[in-house]
C-alpha cells in the first residue's frame, strides 16, 4: 500500500535557551509604616481633612526592581542524599503612590515612595546562574491610617499609617544552554474560508401593513 501522507522534513537544529535549574511560586505580604510628614505637592497648609480615605497604588521600582544582595551554599538532605542548594537574599524594591480622598471628591496625591523589603529562599542557584523574579500579582490597600491627618504646606502627616503589601511572585534560576534535537519544519496553515453574507431583509409587519390583494 502507498503511503499518500505527505513527507515531513526534518532536519536537526540546535538552538540557544535559558534552562531553569529551579522554579518556586511564593507569596508574601508586608506592611509599610512610614513615618514623619509625606509629601504631597498639590495640598494647602491647614486644609480640613476629615473623613478623608487613603488608597494606595504599588508597582515595582523602574530601576533594580531586584538585586541579589547574597548567594550562599548549603548542605540539605533529601530522599537520604545530599545535595548543596543555595540560599538567597534578595532585595525586592516596589515604588508606592498613596491617595487621599476628601469627602467632597477633592483628591490629592503623594509623590512617589520608594519601599524596599529583604526576604531569603532557598534554589538550586549555583554562581553563575541568573535568578528572575516576576510578579505575577502585586497589590496594596491602606489598614490604618490612625487619626485624622494633618496638613501642612506640601505635606500630610499621618499619625499611625499602616500599608499592607501582598505579592505573588515566580522565582527562577536560569543558565544559556545550546540544545540540539530533531525538528520537523511547520508548514503554513490553509487560510480560512470567507463568504460575502446575503441580503437580509427586514422582518414584514402584515397586521398592521396587510399586503395587498
Amino acid at each position: 500500500m502507498q503511503d499518500n501522507m505527505p513527507s515531513l522534513l526534518q532536519e536537526q537544529i540546535c538552538i540557544n535557551v535559558d534552562k531553569v535549574f529551579d522554579w518556586i511560586v511564593k507569596e508574601a505580604t508586608f506592611e509599610f509604616s512610614p513615618t514623619g510628614p509625606l509629601s504631597f505637592p498639590t495640598v494647602a497648609a491647614n486644609t480640613n481633612l476629615t473623613g478623608a480615605v487613603v488608597t494606595c497604588n504599588v508597582v515595582p521600582r523602574a530601576t533594580n526592581p531586584v538585586v541579589i544582595l547574597n548567594r550562599e551554599n548549603r548542605q540539605f538532605t533529601i530522599d537520604g542524599a545530599t545535595v548543596c542548594l543555595q540560599n538567597l537574599t534578595i532585595q525586592k524594591n516596589f515604588t508606592l503612590t498613596l491617595v487621599v480622598t476628601l469627602p467632597n471628591g477633592t483628591m490629592f496625591t503623594s509623590n512617589p515612595i520608594t519601599v524596599s523589603r529583604c526576604e531569603q529562599v532557598t534554589l538550586c542557584a549555583p554562581k553563575g546562574t541568573d535568578v528572575e523574579i516576576l510578579f505575577t500579582d502585586l497589590d496594596c490597600f491602606v489598614c490604618s491610617v490612625g487619626g485624622t491627618p494633618i496638613a501642612g504646606a506640601g505635606t500630610i502627616t499621618f499619625s499611625a499609617l499602616v500599608v499592607t503589601i501582598s505579592v505573588c511572585q515566580s522565582i527562577q534560576s536560569t543558565f544559556p544552554v545550546t540544545v540540539e534535537f530533531l525538528a520537523t519544519f511547520c508548514e503554513p496553515r490553509a487560510e480560512l474560508p470567507f463568504a460575502c453574507p446575503g441580503v437580509v431583509r427586514p422582518a414584514q409587519c402584515p397586521a398592521v401593513f396587510p399586503p395587498a390583494g
